[in-house]
């Protein structure tokens, strides 16, 4: 079987080049493309030596049809915008979307959701299992407290922009509760803290996930796009991916 191709859309940012690593390191997969912006100062500019690999004439590129063209999967933890915009366009390309980006709108979801009909796109708010297997511990602990209130904190480093954290969203979207409260903190260079403090009377119950590398995010992105080929079109999670109960 020859290597999946991937495109890495923001490949020379943080987790564009966590991607890169993940993918020099994997068998089974192929670095195909790096996309940026255009007009970005480093385009032209070889994608493996921007992330401290070896050369491997991937230069950093803004042409996203040839990407996409000859591409099986594209890895994209970008912008709202540009996740948009790729969507539609992988589902024109019928290649597996793999979005970990954040802060989406509901406008932007709906557009998401409707590229889905015509392609496989495996998105969520957080790709490491362990944060899965978190997000249906909450699914459970909230259906057998109802009584309990639920109340989310994360912190994340300083250059994090959206608060609520896309992984605390998800868990609240977990529990099933209207009333969930979040707390945030940007400091430093934390990669992603997360608990869910589930509190009743005389007792609370706290669910927790600590990140310690990006690889993690990139491993499970990878996995993503590995399990959606040859998938049915559709919007699906990671949750999916690891065959566990879907939030």
């Amino acid at each position: 079987m020859s290597a999946i191709r991937i495109t890495v859309a923001g490949a020379s940012g943080r987790m564009g080049r966590t991607l890169l690593h993940a993918i020099a390191e994997a068998t089974d997969l192929k670095l195909a493309f790096a996309l940026e912006r255009p007009g970005h100062a480093d385009l032209g500019r070889d994608a493996g030596m921007l992330a401290g690999l070896p050369p491997g004439d991937v230069p950093l590129t803004e042409d996203i049809l040839s990407a996409l063209s000859k591409s099986d999967a594209v890895l994209d933890f970008s912008t709202p915008a540009a996740s948009v915009a790729l969507a539609d366009l992988a589902a024109q390309a019928r290649i597996v979307h793999v979005i970990g980006t954040t802060g989406l709108s509901k406008d932007d979801e709906a557009k998401i959701r409707a590229a889905s009909r015509h392609a496989v796109i495996v998105k969520s708010g957080n790709f490491s299992a362990g944060v899965s297997v978190l997000a249906e511990l909450v699914r459970q602990a909230a259906k057998a407290l109802p009584g309990f209130d639920v109340q989310i904190a994360e912190m994340h480093h300083r250059a994090k922009l959206d608060a609520p954290s896309g992984t605390a969203l998800m868990l609240g979207k977990a529990s099933g509760r209207h009333d969930v409260g979040y707390a945030s903190l940007r400091a430093g260079t934390v990669v992603g803290e997360h608990q869910v403090i589930l509190a009743g009377p005389h007792e609370r119950l706290v669910l927790s996930h600590s990140a310690e590398d990006r690889s993690i995010f990139a491993r499970g992105a990878l996995q993503a796009a590995l399990w959606g080929q040859g998938k049915k079109p559709g919007l699906y999670a990671m949750a999916d991916v690891l065959g566990i109960s879907a939030p």
